[in-house]
């Protein structure tokens, strides 16, 4: 099956005004990563779950208490929406940001988005980005949450530990060949090792193909 696999960045989001179109647990979600990227979040929907309530009272969000308008997108960079039955509304934003020139994202309808959402593996400072390519969502979802058992709190400690180390080699090191090798030493021995355990739904069909 072929799908485009995009082209993977990482958007600088920091002060841009970007509008989350829903109240549930999806958009609370994408809220909190838009804020972790220091972005100016605007919600728009008629009602908020607790977490996008508590957000709105300490003015840490825009709130507006309505059905998403054109006009909403005024000066926007970016515009997810997470109502997934409303597709004349990902159709309207889909043309809408040609003209005006955003991004926009409606989930679960990748020919109406103007990228993919990955799911993403938070520890620390270490953000891990997974894409199927739209090909299974869900699997995605699995793999990120498998990776956040690898990724321990000790790991979290170690990443902290090498920033440290570079900040501190900035400064004592002024040959930066010397502190490349030196920052190279210090991750030398890291790795990671596992195994995949498949489904037996899998097993059946390869069981099937090869008869």
């Amino acid at each position: 099956m072929s799908q485009n696999a995009g082209y993977q960045i990482s958007l600088d989001i920091q002060g841009r005004l970007c509008v989350v179109i829903g109240g549930d647990d999806e958009a609370s979600e994408k809220v909190s990563r838009l804020l972790e990227g220091g972005a100016k979040v605007i919600v728009i929907n008629p009602t908020l779950n607790a977490p996008l309530k508590k957000l709105a009272a300490s003015a840490k969000i825009i709130h507006r208490g309505r059905h998403f308008r054109s006009t909403d997108t005024l000066d926007a960079f970016l515009v997810l929406n997470v109502l997934s039955e409303d597709f004349d509304l990902s159709k309207s934003l889909f043309d809408l940001a040609k003209v005006e020139k955003f991004l926009v994202w409606s989930i679960d309808q990748a020919e109406r988005s103007s990228f993919i959402m990955p799911a993403v593996v938070e520890r620390g400072a270490l953000r891990v980005a997974i894409s199927t390519s739209g090909t299974a969502p869900v699997l995605a979802s699995i793999l990120r949450q498998n990776y956040e058992t690898i990724f321990d709190e000790e790991f979290v400690k170690f990443l902290d530990w090498l920033g440290n180390l570079r900040e501190s080699l900035k400064e004592s090191e002024p040959n930066e060949s010397l502190r490349r090798e030196k920052l190279k030493a210090a991750v030398k021995e890291f790795g990671l090792t596992g195994t995949i355990t498949y489904p037996a739904s899998w097993k059946e069909h390869e069981i099937s193909s090869d008869s």
